[in-house]
């Protein structure tokens, strides 16, 4: 038995039964029957975009209640949840739209030919989802996956898993086949193996950490299966002179200290320009300062707890690490002394100056509420720090100079540029990253891509024989 706690206060919320090995399997078996010979495969795309849309309308009744169990469930603040679940209902309406357009491709093969691409459906999915955005991310593999018509084994995060289960309740209200949308609860160790290393699983799609989804890769090697791997990111954040000074210093804060910094596209990286460098962070701190932490149900609470001990013993590790290597603690670094929060897993928002490149803070993603503070005095200095990660996932260009903003955005290496911006994203756009970050995409036509297999159909309307070896 699983007690989900709610990290303000660690109050238990619900008991969960972990799946076995042989559930996870039984549920692998279960979406190969539902997509070799259950009733979905015969499904035209007008009847799942009905079924998409049928969600979303459910989503949208039950929004208050999915609300606040992901306050509950994650910590964070409810104006958050709030936007997820909007977010979420968008994700499952675009891929409605998408699900019933016809995507055939003919190709001019020439007279007596008929040639088409055409798009069908993978299989068998595996879609193993994070903890921070459980429902958000969940929304991002569920939606193109039963878009283009695959059946699914969903596994969300063991420490975050109830709404995720409420999405799967809804999706079996709103109509779809037994077998088609199959849930596993549990700890990745014990019930990933099945999931993953199963030949009857055709594309493993994951969102979580660096060392898990390159155990994946190497597992689903051995059946040679599609993967898709969003690894997280160490985001800049690049301010030159002439940007707005208050819509970049309002940014940096909500880059990295929304839901605690626990977002794998917070911009933990602040590269700004050395003469900006001492007012700019004079600005951060004194806001940083004021920051109201508190229970994410809270009106007034501005951000909410770490997601449980061990995330605040693991980020507690990389400041002390940090102040090993010589960086600057000037904000934070500590937990709160408020007594209101101490239940909790909370975590002072957190500046680090006079950062260099090769230090680990600088380097490793903490997933937690920590910006490191680099200087930079050209253009080029400033891409070059930007690109200098192992991960490619996002970052942010700061400049009145539209022809530099733009100059700069091509030049970095992430998959998602913001120039005066920081964290939209659309349903439409693709979202993923570069280097260690991840393979494929997910969002937009390509996400939809991700769950299907391209088909060459060539028919020959005028067939003889060519003797070509009479």
């Amino acid at each position: 038995m699983r007690e989900i706690i709610n990290p303000f206060n660690q109050a238990v919320i619900a008991k969960l039964d972990d799946a076995t090995p042989a559930a996870a399997r039984a549920a692998v078996l279960a979406a190969r029957q539902a997509f070799d010979s259950g009733e979905w495969p015969g499904w035209t795309g007008a009847q799942r975009a009905a079924l998409l849309r049928r969600v979303a309308d459910l989503l949208v009744s039950n929004k208050s209640d999915l609300a606040r169990w992901e306050t509950v469930d994650t910590g964070k603040t409810l104006v958050e949840s709030e936007i997820d679940i909007d977010d979420v209902v968008s994700v499952f309406r675009y891929y409605a739209d998408l699900a019933e357009q016809d995507h055939t491709r003919t190709v001019d093969a020439g007279p007596g030919v008929v040639s088409q691409v055409v798009y069908e459906p993978v299989g068998v999915c595996v879609l193993i989802t994070p903890w921070n955005y459980p429902l958000l991310q969940a929304s991002w593999k569920i939606a193109p996956a039963l878009a283009a018509g695959n059946t699914m084994v969903v596994k969300p995060s063991e420490v975050t898993p109830l709404t995720t289960m409420k999405l799967v309740e809804l999706i079996e209200q709103a109509g779809a086949p037994a077998g088609v949308v199959n849930l596993v609860l549990g700890a990745g160790p014990e019930v990933g193996p099945p999931l993953t290393g199963a030949p009857e699983v055709d594309l493993v799609s994951f969102t979580g950490g660096l060392a898990t989804g390159q155990t994946i890769m190497r597992t689903a090697a051995d059946t040679v299966k599609k993967i898709a791997l969003e690894l997280g990111g160490k985001n800049p954040n690049i301010v030159f002179a002439d940007a707005d000074f208050e819509a970049a210093v309002d940014h940096a804060l909500t880059a990295v200290f929304l839901h605690a910094g626990q977002v794998c596209s917070a911009g933990t990286r602040l590269i700004v320009h050395a003469d900006l460098h001492d007012t700019f962070v004079a600005e951060l701190v004194r806001r940083a300062k004021t920051v109201k932490l508190g229970n994410g149900l809270a009106p007034d609470s501005r951000s909410g707890p770490l997601v449980s001990a061990e995330h605040r013993a693991k980020v507690e590790r990389h400041v002390a690490q940090a102040l090993a290597e010589g960086a600057k603690l000037v904000c934070g670094g500590r937990r709160p002394d408020a007594p209101e929060l101490q239940a909790g897993f909370f975590y002072l928002p957190t500046i680090f100056d006079d950062c260099r490149r090769d230090m680990r803070i600088v380097q490793e993603e903490t997933f937690g509420p920590i910006l490191t503070v680099e200087t930079f005095t050209t253009e080029d200095e400033a891409v070059e720090l930007g690109n200098d990660t192992n991960y490619g996932l996002a970052g942010a260009v700061w400049t009145s100079d539209r022809s530099r903003a733009r100059r700069v955005a091509r030049r970095l290496r992430h998959g998602t540029i913001w120039i005066n911006d920081f964290g939209p994203y659309l349903p439409q756009a693709e979202w993923g990253g570069f280097k260690r970050s991840g393979i494929g995409r997910e969002l937009g036509p390509t996400g939809l891509a991700e769950y299907q297999e391209t088909k060459h159909v060539y028919e020959n309307t005028n067939p003889r024989a060519e003797n070509w070896f009479a």
